[in-house]
């Protein structure tokens, strides 16, 4: 009879305990970036945020016009989907199938990110009056495709990734992740220099700050520019919380978005990491 009694308390307390764990446990949500710029709602996966953004960043590392932004962004959609892959057509590697044969690199070199994005730069500004050319020919004359006219059905999703992630249309790109992953508030500033170059930054414990200066126009795109990179970066990098111009993202409650907070600086963009 006891050991009957032992039993079903044992039982009891074991649904207790899985009660409450299901209850505790967060579901998970569908991944995913976005886009939302005037009518175009630019959806993208993670990786394609990530690498999107680090697109963007680059460009304005170098003083590019966001057009420049919008080309390279067009040209990796069609070219990899916007992901960095280890194959392709012939010995393309890359965000931007680029060919060692062709002399854009060795594969170890194409594979990274930054150093393929600079290398797409870097010829693209060759490219006499890119500034003003239809977006599907100045990628067309860098690449030298076999389908010259296919970068032109990626130009909307383009246009509004490069609008939201140069900071001109503030709070139009965030996204929604499962938080998670440990981040490290170094590594955090590291890739935030890498992308942007060496800009003032302050750190705190478990947070780091970029304070901006300048005219209130720059001073926004800048700070909306570097918050937007960070949600793009969040997954990857174990970011929890972005703050700029009276709005946060956190991952957490990814889900809404950018939300309304007056205690967010309007010149300081901040991040903490989990």
């Amino acid at each position: 009879m006891k050991f009957r009694w032992f039993v079903g308390l044992g039982l009891v307390l074991a649904l207790v305990l899985f009660g409450t764990a299901v209850r505790d446990r967060a579901p998970l949500r569908a991944e995913f970036c976005v886009a939302e710029v005037g009518e175009t709602r630019a959806q993208v996966d993670l990786e394609q945020g990530r690498w999107a953004s680090l697109i963007a960043a680059i460009a304005q590392q170098r003083g590019l016009p966001p057009r420049a932004t919008t080309i390279a962004i067009a040209t990796a959609f069609q070219e990899s989907k916007i992901h960095n892959i280890d194959y392709g057509d012939r010995d393309s590697v890359g965000l931007f199938q680029q060919r060692p044969s062709q002399g854009w690199g060795t594969v170890a070199q194409i594979m990274d990110p930054h150093y393929s994005i600079g290398a797409f730069y870097d010829a693209l500004v060759k490219v006499r009056g890119y500034e003003s050319m239809i977006i599907n020919d100045a990628a067309q004359l860098v690449q030298r495709s076999g389908h010259p006219g296919a970068y032109a059905q990626h130009e909307d999703y383009a246009r509004a990734l490069a609008s939201s992630l140069r900071g001109y249309s503030p709070a139009k790109f965030t996204c929604q992740i499962n938080p998670g992953s440990i981040g490290s508030t170094t590594a955090v500033v590291d890739d935030v220099r890498a992308a942007f170059g060496d800009i003032t930054v302050t750190r705190k414990g478990d947070s780091a700050s970029w304070p901006l200066s300048g005219r209130p126009d720059d001073v926004e795109a800048r700070g909306w520019a570097i918050a937007h990179y960070l949600v793009g970066q969040a997954s990857a990098r174990g970011i929890s919380k972005i703050s700029f111009d009276g709005r946060t993202w956190t991952a957490a409650h990814s889900d809404r978005g950018w939300a309304e907070d007056p205690k967010a600086s309007r010149s300081v963009v901040r991040a903490t990491t989990n």
